[in-house]
């Protein structure tokens, strides 16, 4: 009987939720992109400007400019120029729903608040990363991927349906070379490239020539240090939401690659509330995530069809 009593009295002392909102929308937001891969691979420049679920972004490009040879007294021909718009289109949303019992908050030692934003920001990262970079490999454009990618000279495997590219610890600096030269002949800028692998393609690098420190441009081999970094101007990245496909008796994963250009991502808490439970001692917290992304520069992108040897 005196512990409910002391329940109920701390019930009762708790001040009002009236900056639970704020609190939690900062902390689940925070916590998504400090462990999100798509936040590091997209620019966000214009996260800004949406509020709601199907907000519309209309993203102004940059036209293609016209050279031509100029002959002395040679009248000169004006290009218009267009500049088509691009469309982010906010049209994705995730949410939670839980109850914060009093009980568990009474008697807890810990920080619920902040332990389950960490969870929450951790499932959410899942969730949209999955989704993510399962769609944007059909933005690739054939110039970037297959069995003769390169803009300008189309002699690079990056493996294709029916003979996707077998990975092995000794073929892998020759891929991640090939991805890089492949980005050369589109004029990508030497820094803002990333490149996304699944584990074991880290294991692979971890056990390739790159353990030389000369070769990875370190004083200290990957294989002492454990990280892998920028590699042939890729920011590597590894991920467990790298899409993968079934092709004949392989399991074949779409390896992304690219510069941040090509890429636009926005999202926002836009719901987040803290109730009263009706049914319950507690309070019933639920969040609503909105998002969008687009392949606004897809020449910007590149894919390795790819199966470990």
């Amino acid at each position: 009987m005196r512990k409910l009593l002391l329940i109920l009295a701390f019930i009762a002392l708790t001040p009002a939720q009236s900056n639970s909102k704020e609190i939690w929308s900062g902390k689940l937001v925070e916590k998504f992109y400090d462990a999100t891969v798509f936040g590091d691979i997209a620019n966000t420049d214009y996260e800004g400007e949406i509020s709601k679920m199907g907000d519309k972004v209309n993203i102004r490009t940059t036209p293609t400019i016209i050279i031509r040879d100029y002959q002395k007294g040679g009248n000169l021909q004006y290009q218009r120029p267009e500049s088509p718009n691009a469309e982010l289109v906010i049209d994705k949303a995730k949410y939670f729903a839980f109850i914060v019992d009093n009980i568990d908050r009474f008697q807890s030692d810990i920080n619920l608040m902040d332990d389950w934003a960490g969870d929450g920001g951790e499932q959410m990262k899942i969730a949209i990363d999955t989704d993510i970079l399962a769609v944007i490999p059909a933005d690739v454009p054939a110039q970037n991927k297959g069995a003769t990618a390169g803009r300008k000279s189309a002699s690079f495997n990056l493996g294709a349906t029916g003979a996707p590219f077998v990975l092995t610890a000794a073929n892998i600096v020759e891929f991640l070379t090939a991805c890089s030269t492949v980005g050369d002949e589109q004029n990508w800028p030497e820094t803002g490239r990333w490149l996304v692998m699944p584990p074991w393609m880290r294991f692979l690098l971890m056990n390739s020539d790159l353990k030389n420190a000369s070769l990875a441009g370190d004083e200290t081999s990957i294989l002492r240090n454990g990280r892998i970094g920028v590699i042939d101007r890729f920011m590597m990245y590894v991920s467990n939401n790298v899409s993968t496909a079934v092709d004949g008796a392989f399991t074949v994963y779409n390896v992304m690659f690219g510069h941040k250009s090509g890429l636009t991502f926005a999202a926002q808490m836009t719901e987040m509330d803290t109730l009263k439970a009706e049914s319950t001692f507690g309070n019933l917290v639920r969040g609503l995530n909105v998002y969008g992304y687009e392949s606004i520069k897809p020449e910007a992108l590149g894919l390795g069809y790819v199966r470990k040897g």
